[in-house]
């Protein structure tokens, strides 16, 4: 395959280089091998990015909906022509299974295939007026420049969930991708260009996570800024934003609880369980991080389940046939340890797994007689372990699947449907799977309560967050 490492950023139509020629290293998790470098740029690099997005706003913002939208179908269909060189070089950088890799890159790309036609369909209002010589006129326009920082586990999706309605809004956008995963954002910004997304429109600033952060969350330019990470990240940033009063979306931690009732199909059960437990090696912000299993098929499930993570294959995301890749780093290693080391002290039992592998690489792991003491109770997990706990009664479950800060994702297997209702209306959870392990895609509003966020992404809901509302009073 023809090497399309960018090593530059993507500023104002133009691939540039960090003010101070300073440089990062991009190393492969899977190898450790160093993939190539991209421009470590600061404070001057994102000022020059924020005045690029504000010069193009004035003429982007003015475009009809159906032209913004025709360029947005164009990206669409570049990036599904180009599928398989984005997902090898996200699988290269990121480290998941390429099948995976391909699969993200598909749904990335329904968000912009979703939001060039939602372009077409920002409507607004003729409210009745309360004098017979006036009329309330409604309407809606783009919210200005926006920004954000996207993660390492999705490093194209978080992005396209991101830029996809700002663009079909009207807005312009900056972007700061991890340091880990630069290319796949950049790739995507190459694919912009030749498509004819006007200079900038679409920005991508690579560097000093401090430096640029502070620049896009307190820039008065900035009228909309984006996060998806850690909520400690997203507190620190939230507040930044507030000197500005800019409004902002976020996507934060989880603590997914996954229940199984005594009346769900045990086998179905079991297949959403390691789908939403171990895609992405457990790093993902909706895996399933507590598993809760009834008493009276606790011993059954654990078994079941054990047996298909006994199945899995752990090595590089570029092998075939590999369901597992490696952690991201060394710290995220790290962190798996002490939650398996904790786990054990406090009664848990390793049912398969539990040891590190070369490198980043840690086996899939099963711990069942998980109790609400373990650290991951409380703790986004973000690694290949599945603790599996034991409930009794339907009360119990919603309390301590509700016992926690996070309001992310929830997942609830039951044939019978009372249960479903009053369980699904009694979590404190954005999103809730029934009976499935997968829930996001490009239709459905995803975002979570409490201190998973705030906003909305995808749906009609989510171009809501890059629109401001205009009441006009005209009279008489």
């Amino acid at each position: 395959m023809e090497n399309c490492i960018i090593n530059k950023a993507y500023i104002n139509g133009k691939w540039v280089d960090a003010q101070s020629g300073l440089t990062l290293e991009v190393t492969n998790p899977a190898t450790g091998d160093v993939i190539g470098t991209i421009p470590n740029m600061r404070k001057i690099d994102a000022e020059i990015a924020v005045q690029a997005a504000k010069e193009a706003f004035v003429t982007w913002s003015k475009t009809t909906a159906a032209y913004r939208g025709d360029l947005m179908r164009k990206w669409f269909d570049s990036i599904i022509e180009h599928k398989d060189m984005l997902a090898y070089y996200l699988t290269l950088e990121q480290g998941k299974p390429l099948k995976e890799a391909k699969g993200e890159i598909v749904y990335g790309a329904s968000y912009i295939e979703w939001f060039a036609e939602e372009a077409k369909r920002i409507y607004g209002d003729i409210i009745p007026a309360t004098n017979i010589d006036q009329q309330i006129m409604v309407t809606k326009q783009a919210i200005g420049v926006c920004a954000a920082v996207t993660p390492w586990n999705f490093p194209n999706a978080m992005i396209t969930r991101k830029v996809a309605p700002a663009l079909a809004a009207g807005c312009t956008f900056i972007i700061r991708p991890a340091s880990e995963t630069p290319y796949s954002a950049l790739l995507l910004a190459k694919l912009a260009e030749e498509v004819g997304i006007p200079k900038g429109v679409f920005n991508v600033i690579t560097g000093d996570a401090k430096e640029i952060g502070k620049v896009l969350t307190e820039s008065p330019d900035v009228q909309k800024f984006s996060f998806t990470g850690s909520t400690p990240v997203g507190r620190l940033l939230m507040a930044q934003s507030a000197s500005t009063v800019k409004k902002v979306s976020l996507e934060l931690g989880g603590n997914a609880p996954f229940i199984v009732f005594d009346d769900a199909d045990i086998d179905k059960a079991v297949e959403g369980a390691v789908l939403a437990k171990f895609r992405n090696a457990g790093q993902t912000c909706v895996c399933a991080n507590r598993i809760y299993v009834h008493s009276k098929i606790y011993s059954t499930f654990v078994e079941k389940f054990t047996q298909v993570v006994r199945t899995l294959k752990v090595g590089n995301g570029l092998t075939e046939d590999v369901d597992i890749g490696p952690l991201i780093s060394q710290k995220a290693l790290d962190k798996v340890w002490v939650y398996i080391n904790d786990a054990k002290e406090k009664g848990g039992q390793i049912e398969i797994g539990g040891n590190s592998l070369s490198g980043l690489f840690f086996e899939p792991t099963v711990i069942s007689h998980a109790n609400d003491q373990m650290l991951f109770t409380k703790e986004e997990i973000f690694g290949p372990i599945a603790p599996i706990y034991s409930f009794d009664t339907e009360e119990e479950v919603i309390k301590r699947a509700n016992d926690t800060e996070y309001g992310l994702a929830a997942y609830v297997y039951s044939q019978n449907l009372g249960t479903v209702m009053r369980v699904t209306d009694g979590l404190e959870y954005g999103i809730i799977g029934v009976n499935t392990g997968l829930i996001s895609n490009a239709t459905a509003p995803f975002g979570g309560m409490k201190q998973s966020g705030l906003g909305r992404e995808g749906s009609k809901y989510g171009i809501e967050d890059y629109l401001e509302i205009k009441y006009i009073s005209v009279n008489w």
